[in-house]
């Protein structure tokens, strides 16, 4: 049986950017991340050690955003394989990656990058 953690609409501030003012200055950007992991053991044994811990997840998620990227694909890149290495029992995911008010002359929300695997 397979279940999904979902992380929804994390807002964390970096410093990603292809622009030196973006890596300077920073953003604030927001995560949707969903892992695909065997639940069945977590379901019979309610115990935090049988599941994937989402507070841990966030954690990893966290640290990664810290370090800066000039593109959201690396940067999401390497949270995908942070989490991998945590957690080796994620079967597959996304990771939705959105640049807020990025800094671009139109009224425009976010930008983004999904990387699915």
């Amino acid at each position: 049986m397979k279940g999904t953690i979902e992380i929804n609409g994390l807002r964390l501030f970096a410093r990603h950017g292809v622009y030196d003012e973006e890596r300077i200055n920073g953003n604030m950007f927001e995560l949707t991340v969903h892992l695909i992991y065997p639940i069945e053991q977590a379901c019979q044994t309610d115990d935090v050690n049988d599941t994937l811990n989402y507070a841990e997840a966030i954690e990893i998620i966290k640290r990664e955003m810290e370090i800066p990227s000039r593109l959201l694909e690396h940067a999401a890149a390497r949270i995908r394989i942070a989490l991998i290495n945590r957690f080796p029992s994620i079967l597959s995911g996304y990771i939705r990656l959105t640049k807020l008010n990025p800094p671009l002359p139109v009224d425009i929300d976010g930008t983004a990058v999904r990387l699915e695997w």
